[in-house]
């Protein structure tokens, strides 16, 4: 009796540890990774930036417009990611003091920078911080105009909403800093299309974007 009761026992036990093992193995095998890296594709529209012409004083405005950006971020840890991020958009410089032939000159700004993400809970879901440093080329669309490249930088907030494992939506806000000459011609070739004076460009964008994860 006492033996058969030690063979039930026994059983018992080695069936509850299957049980725990696989129950165990089920939980790493659907457990959310360490470290998450992703892939964003961002539609955004960007506002502001202000200059003054060296010349007359007078106000220099890039165009209001609609932007796009691509970031891949690269997991760290469990809240922090390395970001490689890119933005474009198309926009125009504008002036009273410009002639009519001038006026409005078609400018495309590329931005390159490499920074962060910090996300408050974890990565993939909720609140984060994000920046970066590099480099803005602004080019004119007037042939024969040379770009231009500055020092740049951006930071902004976000919040990210997980869609399943693999797929999320990310809002953000952003500013971005242009480090400019102070008195300084731009876009030359043989004369230049406009001076300035000033020390940066400041413009803010909002943006959405759909992330794939893994």
């Amino acid at each position: 009796m006492h033996t058969a009761w030690v063979s039930i026992s026994v059983r018992a036990l080695v069936a509850i540890g299957a049980i725990a093992a696989a129950t165990g193995a089920v939980a790493q095998t659907t457990a959310k990774p360490p470290k998450e890296s992703s892939v964003t594709v961002y539609g955004g529209y960007r506002f502001g930036g202000t200059l003054t012409e060296a010349t007359t004083d007078a106000t220099v405005d890039l165009k209001n417009d609609s932007s796009f950006a691509l970031a891949v971020d690269i997991g760290l840890d469990r809240q922090t990611q390395l970001q490689l991020f890119y933005s474009h958009q198309n926009t125009a410089l504008t002036s009273g003091a410009f002639s009519p032939q001038v006026n409005n000159i078609g400018l495309t700004l590329h931005n390159y920078h490499i920074g962060g993400n910090y996300f408050f809970e974890e990565v993939g879901k909720g609140f984060y911080v994000v920046g970066g440093i590099g480099a803005t080329t602004a080019k004119p669309e007037l042939s024969g105009l040379n770009s231009e490249t500055f020092f740049s930088g951006n930071l902004g907030i976000g919040w990210m909403v997980p869609l399943g494992r693999h797929v999320g939506l990310r809002f953000e806000a952003r500013g971005y800093g242009i480090l400019i000459n102070n008195n300084s011609a731009m876009f030359c070739s043989g004369g230049c299309v406009v001076s300035i004076k000033g020390d940066a460009l400041y413009q803010g964008e909002a943006l959405v974007g759909l992330s794939i994860r893994f």
